[in-house]
């Protein structure tokens, strides 16, 4: 059977979780996720069809060869793959459903004014030519056209809860969980509530877009349930070493893959009157 994508075995990406259905992996930063222009053989998904080549294969590309989400190439993290055309149908239906649970780890320029809450803001995907999008520390060309979010009336709902793990003057390390899922939506929200990520290069003032070497975002949990069993799948990640290092550098440490003594960021206050941060 020939491959649709040109399989790669050199691309690094580590396995958290695996079954004859589905398979939970890390991404780590700086690498795309799918092929595209000058990405056609160096992505995520090149390395998975050199591991998984011919079950991908035969789940199509209808199915995105089995891909159930997608990280920015600067985030890093768990990302959710199907191994059969049947465990894509069924994890969709969850996603749909909202079953599956995604969390992430962000370090923010600033803090929020509450101490937790939920972001309600439409989210508008927009091709822009913004001359003041920074890529690899280097400005693009104001021609340049990027596909930015915005928060805006006219776009899709968009849902995301916080909490702060930790603060100080510098900054502040936040939980968050992206109840919708909408481009850049994590990013776009806290950038709309003034607590822009450090190293995001596409929002946010300068002064946080240069203050790491990348995007300070890492998909740090995942909770599922089995598609084939309903059994619920729950796969955590450790603090990435570079975002270790950044939350040292203001004078924060890094959180543990996950603090049982915490109550975990749910649904509960979603539908609850009166957000801490309000909604469009």
């Amino acid at each position: 059977m020939s491959l649709s994508i040109e399989p790669n075995e050199r691309v690094s990406f580590s396995v958290h979780y695996e079954d004859e259905h589905l398979a939970i992996l890390e991404k780590p930063a700086g690498l795309v996720t799918t092929p595209g222009k000058g990405h056609e053989y160096d992505t995520l998904q090149n390395g998975l069809f050199a591991k998984y080549g011919h079950k991908l294969q035969n789940i199509g590309a209808e199915r995105d060869y089995g891909l159930l989400q997608r990280l920015d190439r600067h985030a890093s993290g768990v990302i959710l793959l199907a191994l059969t055309p049947s465990a894509w149908e069924a994890m969709r239906d969850s996603f749909r459903q909202k079953e599956v649970r995604k969390f992430y780890w962000a370090i923010c320029r600033s803090t929020p004014n509450q101490p937790k809450g939920v972001i309600r803001r439409a989210i508008e995907e927009k091709m822009s030519k913004r001359d003041d999008v920074w890529e690899n520390n280097t400005q693009r060309s104001k021609f340049d056209k990027v596909k930015l979010g915005r928060v805006t009336a006219k776009g899709k709902p968009a849902i995301t809860a916080y909490r702060v793990l930790q603060h100080t003057a510098a900054g502040a390390l936040l939980e968050c969980r992206a109840v919708t899922g909408r481009l850049h939506q994590v990013r776009v929200h806290l950038d709309s509530i003034g607590c822009s990520i450090l190293g995001d290069r596409f929002y946010g003032p300068r002064a946080s877009r240069t203050a790491a070497t990348r995007l300070m975002l890492h998909a740090h949990r995942i909770v599922l349930p089995h598609p084939v069993t309903g059994e619920t799948v729950d796969v955590k990640s450790k603090c990435p070493k570079d975002l270790g290092r950044v939350l040292r550098q203001l004078g924060m440490s890094k959180p543990g893959v996950f603090d049982s003594n915490r109550e975990p960021l749910t649904d509960g206050g979603h539908d609850a009157p009166g957000d801490a941060v309000g909604h469009e």
